[in-house]
Order: C-alpha cells, then structure tokens, then sequence
C-alpha cells in the first residue's frame, strides 16, 4: 500500500484516537482548534484513504474465562496450501491473529484458550487436521504491555 500524506492535523487527530478511540469528535475539535464538521470530515477522508481501519472495544480475555494465551509456530507440509489453511484457521474463533512470516514458520498465530487443556485440544483437534507438517507452541505468562504504533509529529 502506498504511503499517505499526512498534515499536522492528521496526526493530532491519530494521536488522540489512537490513546482514546471513543474520544467524542467536538473534544478532538476543540484541542484541535478547528470545527466539529471538519473533524468528522478528515476522520472520514482518514477511513477512506486506508490509514484507520476501524475501532474495536478491547475485551480483558482471562475476565471472560480465557486464561491461556499462545503463539503457535506453523510449518506447513505444501506451501501451496497458504490460502486454504488461512482460511480454515479464520474458522478457529480462539484464532485472533495470523501472519504469513519468513524464517522458521510458515505462519505465526496468536490464540486464547479457556486453560491449557482447551489449548491443546485446540491443537490436536483442530489445528493438526488442517494437514500441517507441525506446530511449535510458546504459552504466555501475562501480556505485560500492548499499545498503538506511535504516531509521529509531522515532520
């Protein structure tokens, strides 16, 4: 995707949406010291062109009885079967990011489990019958931080 130029109040815009995505619209007005109208039309043009892709509520996973969380190392047996396994991966709800990666893995997936016995069924039973060459699995302990890609002053 190409690169977007971006003014100054594109990035006082992303800055605050990115700390706070429910920040109200007239309070990024007001910091910004332009109209409510001309905020909603550049958080539009930003939809529009690609640089923000949504907002989303972030749910705490263990407080809704998702206690493990895990990355899986995947090698696939045919690597034309990149698409096909993506797919069915998508079916896995547990499955909450996937990547196409270099190095040792085909791919790279991100899951939540309910415990460790719900992760390895997951594992047996429904990963390895996407006909994998294998896996190679890393339990986490806590996140201990997530945050946003830092937006940049103009320069």
């Amino acid at each position: 995707m190409a690169k977007v130029k971006l003014d100054s109040l594109d990035h006082k815009i992303l800055k605050m949406l990115s700390a706070n995505a429910r920040k109200p619209y007239l309070e990024i007005a007001r910091a910004c010291d332009v109209s409510g109208a001309a905020i909603h039309q550049r958080i539009q043009k930003l939809y529009n062109l690609g640089v923000i892709n949504g907002s989303i509520s972030l749910i705490n996973p263990s407080v809704v009885g998702y206690d493990s969380c895990a990355f899986v190392g995947v090698f696939l047996n045919d690597s034309s079967k990149f698409d096909e396994v993506i797919s069915r991966l998508k079916e896995i709800p547990e499955v909450v990011e996937c990547y196409i990666t270099t190095g040792k893995y085909d791919l790279f997936v991100k899951l939540y489990a309910h415990n460790n016995d719900h992760l390895l069924t997951l594992i047996h039973e429904r990963f390895l019958q996407l006909g994998l060459g294998r896996t190679e699995t890393l339990i986490t302990f806590k996140e201990v931080f997530k945050r946003q890609i830092p937006i940049e002053d103009e320069i």
